[in-house]
């Protein structure tokens, strides 16, 4: 591993860190991911972070992300996250599942595999954290327990 690649491994486990500390499984592999997906129950829900190193993701994205499922009645059952540009295959793999353009950072909600709401990141970057939280917030009021 060149230095580049640790400064980046680095920086990005404290990233990763920010997400998995709260309670978000981080899932690193494409093995992982789709392994994930596919014991998840119709009617279970899950919210997905596709965490990235940018400026919008560290001041916007998680914190917002971590802010409504641990503050908001109503949560997904559970809570994954993969790093883009870090975890290529597993992101790759996620994207595969959300059937989007790709972005990150970005939110996915799913109910079983069947995507309910997507937030991309033209919709958190630029934007008041405070709006975040509320379009996180109504897709879990309206698709979570």
């Amino acid at each position: 591993m060149n230095a580049y690649e640790a400064y980046m491994n680095e920086l990005a486990n404290e990233m990763r860190n920010e997400l998995t500390n709260r309670d978000f499984k981080s899932l690193e592999t494409s093995d992982q991911v789709s392994d994930f997906m596919n014991t998840v129950g119709e009617e279970e829900t899950t919210f997905v972070v596709v965490n990235s190193t940018c400026g919008c993701a560290a001041g916007l994205a998680r914190p917002a992300a971590v802010t409504v499922a641990e503050q908001n009645d109503k949560k997904p059952d559970y809570k994954v996250t993969v790093f883009a540009g870090q975890d290529k295959e597993a992101t790759e793999e996620m994207r595969s599942f959300i059937q989007q353009v790709p972005s990150s950072p970005s939110y996915a909600l799913f109910q079983g595999q069947t995507l309910k709401h997507f937030i991309p990141r033209e919709h958190i970057e630029g934007r008041d954290i405070q709006d975040i939280c509320m379009d996180i917030k109504d897709a879990f009021d309206e698709h979570c327990k």
